[in-house]
Formats: C-alpha cells, structure tokens, sequence
C-alpha cells in the first residue's frame, strides 16, 4: 500500500493481510466472516460496548471499514503485570455480557472472540481497553474465550518466563476478574488445554492451503504444542492456584 495515497500499511496480517489505516479508518479485505462480524459490531455498538471498533461499512474497494482505536497494540507475546491481566479478564467479561442471550449466539451462551489475546487488545496507559480483529468470532461458550485467554495472557513454555507458580496465580486474577463462578474454575484447565489443541489443530489445516509459508506455520505448530505440553505438565499447580477465590468487585 502506498502512504501517499493516504493508506499506511498496520502492522500484524496473520490471517488477513492488506490491513492498513486510513485517516481515522482502518480497511481490511472483507472475508467470508464479514457479514457476521459487522452485525456483531452493530450489536456491540447498540449495546454500548466500547471495547471494540465500529463498523463503518465498505469503501469503494470494497474492503470492511472500521473506526481506528488509537494506542497501541503488542508485536509479541511476552510477560504482562498483574493489572493487565485484571483489565484482560474484564474486557472479556465486558465482551461476553454484551453477546449474552442475543440473537446472534443462537444455542450458545455467548458470541465468543475465539483469539482475546494480547495481539487483538488495544493498550492505552498501559492497559487492553478494546479487543479487534474478530474475524473468527463465533457462537459459543465463555470458557472458550477464557481458557485461551489464560493461556496467552499468562502462560509460557519459555525457559525465560516466570515459574509455573508465578502464571498460575495470574491465572487465577484472571479468573477473578472475569468473574469465573467455581463450577467453571474447575474446568478451566480443561479449556485452556483445549484451545493449545485446537490452535495446532488450525494451523496445520492452513499448512495445507498455504505451503509456501510452511516454515512459518509449522513453528506455529510446534508452538502451540510446547505449550499444552508446558500446561499438561503444570495442570496440578494451575488447578490448586484456581482453587482459590478472590473475585473482584464488578
């Protein structure tokens, strides 16, 4: 894209490249996803929601326009401080309020976001106010979104992360933040291990249909695969650190 031309190319396109800001605008491709997500921006904007960004409708490309969020958000997964994690488990909690018993999640309990990590937040001073790209946002349940919120706000296989210990009490402000009743803490590990499979899972399908990015794709795989073994390993210290309860006040 060419800046003269007003398009400044954003940084980030895993899945969907040709992403660029445009004024107070950002344009992206539209996919097969796009109906549904403008009406579930729709939604969120009727519902009052602020954390996320407005539909705007299509430009004469074509492309799906949103309004820009201004801040910042992370290039990489890294080590995030507890009052992140809070505010992370908030937003979620915020999002999931606001899709629950809607047209649009259907059977479900809520419309999920299905990738609420720090790569889809916008920090201002500091901290997620808005999650975006939605572009696999689906019907389903809040666990989904919370287990894989666990894992990418607060889990690392990396030999420079915290101990075990450390992740699994962010875990649990996670958890308190979100307001997560005890039957679901329960099941919480559960969730997080499955969305480390499901992960692996969906970047081999892309494998298929992509092979020339098949290095890229395949650290993704080994990845995600590190990780649930990490978890798998850690299960009995994450379980304990849920057992304890101290849910913030909503």
């Amino acid at each position: 894209m060419r800046e003269q031309d007003g398009e400044v190319p954003l940084r980030g396109g895993r899945v969907t490249p040709g992403v660029v800001r445009v004024g107070d605008t950002v344009r992206r491709p539209a996919t097969e996803a796009s109906p549904f997500v403008a009406r579930l921006l729709r939604h969120l904007e009727r519902r009052g929601f602020a954390g996320a960004p407005r539909h705007l409708g299509l430009d004469v490309a074509g492309r799906d326009t949103f309004s820009y969020l201004p801040g910042q958000v992370p290039a990489k997964f890294r080590c995030w401080t507890d009052v992140q994690v809070a505010a992370a488990g908030v937003l979620l909690r915020s999002l999931h309020d606001a899709t629950r018993g809607c047209a649009m999640a259907g059977a479900c309990p809520v419309v999920c976001h299905h990738d609420p990590g720090p790569n889809n937040a916008v920090f201002r001073d500091g901290l997620p106010y808005a999650f975006i790209d939605f572009d696999t946002a689906a019907p389903g349940d809040p666990l989904e979104d919370v287990g894989y919120a666990a894992w990418t706000w607060c889990v690392s296989s990396r030999a420079t992360a915290p101990p075990a210990s450390a992740q699994a009490a962010q875990v649990r402000i996670l958890a308190d933040a979100y307001g997560l009743e005890a039957p679901a803490r329960g099941e919480l590990v559960d969730a997080m291990l499955d969305r480390q499979t499901r992960n692996a899972s969906w970047w081999r399908q892309r494998l298929e249909l992509h092979a020339y990015d098949a290095e890229l794709i395949a650290s993704r795989i080994e990845w995600s695969e590190r990780e649930h073994a990490y978890a798998t390993a850690h299960r009995s210290t994450f379980e304990r650190a849920l057992l304890v309860t101290r849910p913030l006040s909503r």
